[in-house]
């Protein structure tokens, strides 16, 4: 018979004699990341390789600390590489609705809109003093002057010859008027002139219809003069404006003379400011007439000077690292923000907002994947600018063809970036296999590790971890024995004793938790006995479901026998998860066989309850009857397996050895023990196979035989390849200690039936028989007479 599995086998206790230190707070700073060497090779050259297309997919569990080890190599290598310039927005003078970038050094871009709003200050006063000076007002009434003179003089000819010709030239507010008169130079009355003959009165209207004619060349020709004279008051103001502007638009020229586009951008700065002189003087009359308010800043008469500095990367030290928590399109790409004036929405090029794009233009981004494609358009937009290498601000309404409405349309930033998305292995197959664009855009995938090896070095670094985190979050420090506890809870996370899990996540949660159960106590360290509580109590807040499943075990409503013996039943067990919490659900299992042609019949498939590997583990157990009993006749048998009191939907192979005994049993009319449960898969061969969640499985067995019959003794089969995956509880070892509970590893299906039912289960001799009275012999001779007896039917 074969001997349970000792205590040593059931638990890897951490070796308290590495560690040399009292508490985690002796431990250095972890500067490296543990058992993710492929991920960390594939980061480096994704980062390394600057060529289209490679950016970088990092995958792999949940809470495997994928962002924090991606986000602090990255660090790493960004403090070391050029920091990227500033990017700003300004006027486009010639079309308003394409505002124009500028790219300038880190900094410069703030300090050009500082010099800017300088500059505009400046000519508030200097501009207005220049058109209060003495040469200005010199040079303009000279030009006023020459057309006055001018004027005056063609009036004075014209009425001069008038007068000759007896006709009399007066202005009057209603214009000019042409009377006839006498010859002592009086203006001849109504009734005078009534007293004149026809003669006289025509040749008088033909002299005043010559002169008016004259006159109206000669007020034409006023006219052409006035707009001249305007013209050439425009060019002194002009040339005036020019004067004040020159100095200071010179001294901008040579402070940013490296940048041509700045050079050309100030140039039409200073033109823009020569043609619209009046609206300094505008503003300057209206900072008199409002006391000194500045007119300019509230009507915003000068925001087309203004310099819109989207990004800034003053204070940053090499490439920047952004990371956008909720990637929006606009979040994303950026934005064209609106006003409301006037019951009007409008914008300009100062209302254009960055997006992470520009904020991380010439760095890195980091996106979580599943956040972007759970985002309207924005993945689509992504691929769209990474393409392109081109960021286009652009409304998505607009975009969509939604809005016909007019708006900006920036000038398109050049886009030099490292895109970093951070999701799971499935997303990422998903993405590969269905766009094709995908694999073109991300041709670098990080592979995060769930688990590393348990080893001396692993377990030194894992401590230095642990007081890492600690440190990091203003936790108390951890003592050897709470570091050796949370050691062996990670390979208990990692559902293998020779393991250590990488999923950092549940690690800090529960060091979290053992620090505010040693602050509540006024501990100055966490201890094994804080851990070992928060281990507790985090089971406790979510075991709810399993307690009244238990309870309903034991007061027999679900029914469960942990004791005697009985053929074709017998307990497997099952793995219930609950997300945050699993545990061992036992089962009973019945099989009934006659004889018949219908196989194996898996009731729970004939039900629809069965998932598909389920229905292979049943099919298997056909082909290993087959096999192993039935070689040379046929298989005439009807055997129908079942969970009892199942109602929910039932997969996984776990339990086709537990299945294979009961069938064996049935068919052999030997009763099998039902304190011992038992797990594991079987092959054709009937070797048995490592099953998942071991460690819940014995448990939930050890906790319901202790619920039904406490005092007894009781047990469960497993797969010996799950040895090494064991790290059962204390309760469960001090039971195995005490002889009250064994645990037997097997590796085929001949030595758990001995087990089972306290006989030999016999292997076939050199003639091809099993030996008399064995389980296999029983079985193959029960097999004989159903063949038989079907074959006597046909006759």
């Amino acid at each position: 018979m074969m001997k349970p599995l000792s205590t040593e086998k059931l638990y890897n206790h951490c070796d308290l004699a590495l560690f040399d230190f009292k508490t985690t707070d002796e431990l250095e700073e972890l500067d490296e990341i543990i058992g993710q060497r492929r991920a960390l090779k594939a980061i480096s050259f994704g980062i390394g390789i600057k060529k289209e297309g490679y950016n970088l997919y990092a995958m792999g569990k949940l809470g495997s600390g994928k962002h924090t080890v991606v986000e602090k190599f990255i660090q790493s290598k960004a403090k070391d590489e050029k920091k990227p310039g500033d990017w700003c927005y300004v006027n486009n003078f010639e079309d308003p609705r394409k505002p124009i970038y500028l790219k300038l050094e880190a900094s410069m871009g703030v300090q050009l809109r500082k010099d800017m709003l300088e500059l505009i200050e400046e000519l508030q006063t200097v501009i207005p003093s220049i058109f209060e000076s003495e040469e200005y007002r010199i040079q303009k009434q000279a030009i006023i002057d020459k057309l006055t003179e001018a004027k005056e003089k063609s009036l004075l000819e014209l009425k001069e010859r008038a007068k000759k010709n007896d006709i009399y030239i007066n202005y009057t507010p209603a214009g000019y008027t042409l009377s006839p008169m006498s010859d002592d130079g009086k203006v001849l009355g109504k009734e005078e002139y009534q007293a004149l003959s026809t003669q006289d009165k025509e040749h008088i209207q033909e002299k005043i219809l010559t002169f008016r004619n004259e006159l109206e060349n000669i007020v034409q020709d006023i006219v052409i003069e006035s707009k001249i004279q305007q013209k050439e008051i425009r060019e002194l103001e002009r040339k005036m404006t020019k004067k004040a502007v020159d100095a200071s638009i010179d001294e901008l020229k040579g402070k940013y003379q490296d940048y041509e586009k700045v050079v050309a951008y100030l140039e039409n700065v200073e033109e823009d400011i020569i043609d619209n002189s009046q609206d300094f003087l505008i503003s300057a009359q209206n900072n008199l007439a409002t006391m000194g308010m500045n007119y300019a800043k509230q009507s915003g008469i000068f925001n087309r000077y203004n310099v819109n500095v989207i990004v800034a990367h003053k204070d940053v030290e090499g490439a920047p690292i952004v990371y956008e928590n909720n990637p929006t399109y606009t979040n994303l790409f950026g934005e064209i923000e609106h006003m409301a004036q006037m019951g009007a929405l409008v914008t300009d090029f100062n209302l254009i907002k960055a997006g992470a794009l520009h904020k991380a233009n010439g760095g890195y981004l980091i996106l979580d994947a599943s956040k972007v494609l759970m985002q309207p358009f924005v993945w689509e937009g992504l691929k769209r600018m990474l393409k392109s290498s081109e960021i286009r601000i652009e409304p998505l309404a607009r975009s969509l063809s939604l809005i016909s409405t007019l708006s900006l349309e920036p000038e398109t930033i050049e886009l030099d970036i490292k895109i970093v998305l951070i999701g799971d292995r499935l997303l990422y197959y998903l993405l590969y296999n269905y766009d094709p664009e995908f694999r073109e855009l991300f041709k670098i995938n990080a592979d995060f590790e769930n688990e590393t090896d348990r080893n001396d070095d692993n377990i030194q670094l894992y401590a230095r971890m642990i007081g890492m985190i600690a440190r990091d979050n203003g936790l108390l420090p951890l003592d050897k024995q709470a570091v050796g506890k949370v050691i062996e809870y990670s390979s208990r996370m990692a559902e293998d004793s020779q393991k250590l899990t990488t999923h950092l996540a549940g690690l800090s949660d529960l060091i979290h938790e053992a620090d505010f159960i040693a602050s509540q106590e006024h501990m100055d360290h966490i201890s094994k006995v804080q851990i070992d509580q928060a281990i507790m109590e985090k089971i406790e807040r979510s075991d709810r479901i399993k307690d009244k499943m238990y309870e309903a075990i034991q007061r027999g409503t679900i029914l469960i026998k942990t004791e005697g013996s009985a053929i074709g039943q017998i307990n497997g067990v099952a793995v219930l998860d609950l997300g945050n919490f699993s545990f061992g659900n036992p089962s009973k299992i019945t099989a009934l066989t006659r004889l018949g042609k219908g196989g194996v019949i898996n009731i729970e498939r004939e039900a629809k309850l069965s998932g598909p590997t389920h229905d292979k583990g049943m099919m298997i157990l056909s082909s290993y009857l087959a096999a192993t009993y039935a070689k040379d006749f046929p298989l005439s048998i009807t055997a129908t397996l079942v969970f009892e009191q199942s109602y929910g939907r039932i997969d996984g192979d776990s339990a086709s050895c537990a299945e294979l005994f009961a069938l064996l049993s049935s068919l052999s009319d030997v009763a099998l023990d039902q304190s011992i449960a038992v797990t594991g898969s079987v092959n054709q061969n009937g070797q048995v196979q490592a099953v998942g969640g071991i460690n819940e499985k014995i448990e939930g067995i050890y906790d319901i035989c202790s619920l039904v019959n406490g005092q007894k003794t009781h047990g469960i089969i497993i797969p010996a390849s799950n040895v090494k995956h064991l790290m059962l509880k204390e309760e469960v070892l001090e039971a195995v200690k005490n002889d009250t509970f064994k645990i037997y590893a097997i590796e085929s299906v001949n030595e758990g039936l001995e087990i089972l039912t306290g006989k030999v289960s016999g292997t076939k001799d050199a003639n091809g028989h099993f030996p008399k009275e064995s389980i296999n012999y029983l079985v193959e001779e029960k097999l004989k007479l159903f063949a038989n007896k079907s074959k006597q039917k046909k006759i």
